[in-house]
């Protein structure tokens, strides 16, 4: 899959150590972006990343580790970044915990983190983001969702995590309108069940989940240039998966 040419241009994706953050983060490499690779824990398998980062031809590779909950730590992972690869171009909010278990059993710390880890973390990273880009007149922030999230689906089962998703594409509405003059736009890409989930349904639509090429293909269309005015939207990214069908 061809995308578009990121030489020159910074690209910090969040929890991009493994998963669905470490496929978006090698397909901007193949771009010949700078890639900075975010961890909370995995260092060993952020440094693989990296090397992998480098060989696919990205201009640049670096490792950086960081709590996207916590504000002082925000800070610290971006002015890193800024320090050795230059203003973050290119955000992807990927991290976010899931927690498939029924709302009154999770332990309070367990609800917390899922609702912090998703809607917080996009919201402390966006903002500590946005001064590089505003001052560059230029910048792209893509926020993962999950599918169906905007007809706000719910169900006992993960209830924090619909929560917080749903969160995430109002928060990316919103944030669309307020950079709508700054040269920046601000989307979404929302999967159903992707390639490497930890659950399947018994039922999947077009018999498979979503592969990682299926997530790169929306992430491409948002970081073409020609995508500039495409801006506060959300890409479901199901097989067509209706969950409100009776």
């Amino acid at each position: 899959m061809e995308g578009p040419d990121l030489a020159g241009q910074t690209v910090l994706v969040t929890g991009s150590a493994t998963g669905v953050g470490r496929e978006l983060l090698l397909s901007t490499a193949d771009c010949g972006a700078r890639t900075a690779v975010h961890y909370h824990t995995s260092a060993d398998a952020a440094r693989e990343v990296a090397a992998a980062a480098r060989d696919r031809g990205a201009e640049a590779a670096m490792t950086i580790q960081g709590d996207v909950t916590d504000p002082d730590s925000v800070d610290g992972l971006f002015a890193a970044v800024e320090a050795e690869l230059g203003t973050v171009d290119v955000l992807v909010n990927n991290v976010g915990d899931f927690a498939p278990a029924h709302w009154a059993d999770l332990e309070f710390e367990t609800w917390t983190r899922v609702l912090e880890t998703n809607l917080n973390g996009t919201y402390l990273c966006s903002k500590r983001a946005l001064p590089g880009m505003r001052e560059h007149e230029s910048g792209r922030i893509v926020n993962i969702g999950y599918a169906s999230s905007e007809q706000g689906l719910v169900s006992p089962k993960n209830f924090p995590y619909f929560v917080a998703k749903k969160g995430v594409l109002m928060f990316t509405r919103m944030l669309a309108a307020d950079t709508q003059d700054d040269g920046i736009t601000v989307n979404a890409i929302s999967p159903y069940v992707v390639e490497n989930s930890d659950e399947f349904p018994a039922e999947l639509p077009r018999d498979r989940p979503a592969s990682f090429e299926d997530l790169i293909a929306p992430l491409y269309f948002f970081l073409d240039p020609d995508s500039e005015y495409i801006s506060g939207e959300n890409v479901e990214v199901d097989g067509g998966w209706l969950p409100e069908r009776v």
